[in-house]
């Protein structure tokens, strides 16, 4: 028990920092990182920053398997996982709470040198929390080899994430306006109350994964006691084999992009299209709710039904969610029954993915030979970079083209900015989860009874070579 709730602390952490990146840094440099610059300065560095933000997450993503292989060839007395949970999460956790600044005021004094620093510390911060995410994420075959336990350990985990990414919903609004009327004495979301919550969400970070550090341990058995290391041929090599791998991958990378294309915008579709940014709070409230509900029902649901199916009717929810969000104008009612059906199955369908990317750990070792834990799992974080360096661009690209951005009101976007807003954030976000229910549906033949399979094998065959 105290091995989950480390774990699940991490989880709530991690999930507060990459919200807070992915999602409301975008929302700050959109609305107070380039503050008091003219209105055609602040497009063109909005549109600068967007540009770095999304092509450096993209480039170091390419990065991340041999991330990956640096982890799995780790020996040290703590394991290969927990070093670099205190490494990369204290090192990222400085650069977050640096990006929520205005640079001492380069950002509109001397444009060049912001830009120079700011390629350096999102670098520093991209590769540092790089290492975090994947040793965190990889640690979970580590834990156990069950696949049912490790199902319990992601259940913990996504139940704390989930309270940390639907808190952040929850609290960023009041936290930016109270700090912001603390220290300028108006009311509003200023730079210095962004500030605020970014060193608030850099220190829960930064401190959780030091605990799931210290409150963690890796098991030894005999699936994971290989000697070899993996050179860089092996890491693209143990990808690309796993046929499993690279179809759970197509299809959770097509959810991620369709889900942060809306999540990263439903402060602007609250602020522009509903014209009630103060009710934004329900979002949070909704999410979390839904989070606190449906995580702890992933375990029963699954001993019911096979994880292949929740993801699809998870998908099918979402659909309907987006109609109703297309039909409901100002209604708040119809919002919230949309966020219910958005939000609820989120969780599920991350849990299903998770679990068969764990038990893919098995498959690769039982099809290709070697066990290769970090490199496997470096594949989860990888997809949901990818979705959150384009969450950033969406964000950039739909505030500059739909006009929301500085200090537009509603009533200064047009129909047509509306529609295109809703054409990116609704119509085409819905589009890619149609195509990852049907992969999911015909690829994904590796079930919860042929992993147990495959273990079984395993432990057979490596016990009469021991």
């Amino acid at each position: 028990m105290k091995q989950k709730i480390s774990y699940a602390l991490g989880a709530f952490g991690h999930d507060i920092y990459y919200g807070t990146l992915s999602t409301y840094f975008m929302i700050f440099v959109t609305k107070s990182m380039f503050e008091g610059a003219p209105k055609a300065t602040q497009a063109k560095m909005i549109a600068l920053v967007t540009t770095l933000v999304v092509g450096i997450r993209l480039v170091e993503i390419v990065f991340d398997p041999i991330i990956g292989g640096i982890i799995d060839n780790t020996r040290t007395k703590w394991g290969k996982f927990r070093p670099w949970l205190c490494i990369g999460g204290t090192i990222s956790a400085v650069c977050l709470a640096m990006l929520f600044t205005n640079f001492f005021g380069l950002a509109t004094s001397n444009q060049t040198l912001f830009t120079i620093l700011f390629i350096i510390v999102f670098i520093v911060l991209d590769c540092t929390y790089s290492f975090k995410d994947i040793a965190f994420w990889s640690m979970i075959p580590a834990l156990s080899e069950n696949s049912q336990e490790r199902g319990k350990i992601a259940t913990f985990a996504r139940f704390a994430s989930s309270l940390g990414a639907n808190g952040t919903t929850l609290a960023v609004i009041p936290i930016v306006s109270f700090f912001t009327l603390m220290f300028t004495g108006h009311t509003g979301q200023a730079a210095s109350g962004w500030f605020a919550f970014g060193v608030i969400a850099a220190l829960i970070y930064g401190v959780t994964s030091w605990i799931t550090a210290f409150g963690t341990k890796e098991k030894n058995s005999i699936l994971r006691q290989q000697n070899e290391k993996t050179s860089v041929k092996d890491v693209f090599s143990a990808l690309a084999k796993n046929d499993q791998l690279m179809w759970l991958a197509l299809s959770y990378l097509l959810f991620a992009i369709g889900n942060v294309a809306t999540t990263a915008v439903l402060m602007l579709y609250f602020q522009y299209v509903i014209g009630n940014i103060a009710a934004f709070s329900i979002v949070g409230i909704v999410s979390s709710i839904c989070g606190i509900i449906s995580v702890p029902l992933f375990p029963i649901i699954t001993k019911f039904i096979s994880r292949k199916y929740v993801y699809i009717f998870g998908i099918l929810s979402i659909l309907i969610g987006y109609l109703l969000f297309n039909a409901a104008s100002s209604n708040l009612v119809l919002v919230v029954i949309g966020l219910a059906f958005f939000y609820f199955p989120n969780q599920l369908i991350f849990l299903s993915a998770l679990m068969t990317i764990s038990d893919s750990v098995e498959y690769g070792q039982w099809k290709n030979g070697v066990r290769n834990e970090a490199v496997t799992l470096s594949l989860r974080p990888l997809l949901d970079k990818i979705a959150g360096a384009l969450s950033n661009g969406i964000v950039g690209f739909i505030s500059v083209t739909c006009g929301m951005i500085g200090n537009a009101q509603a009533s200064d976007i047009t129909a047509k900015g509306i529609s295109t807003f809703k054409m990116y954030s609704f119509y085409l976000p819905g589009a890619l989860m149609i195509i990852s229910a049907v992969v999911f549906l015909c690829k994904i033949k590796l079930t919860e009874k042929k992993h147990t399979e495959i273990v079984k094998n395993l432990e057979v065959a490596l016990g009469k070579n021991s």
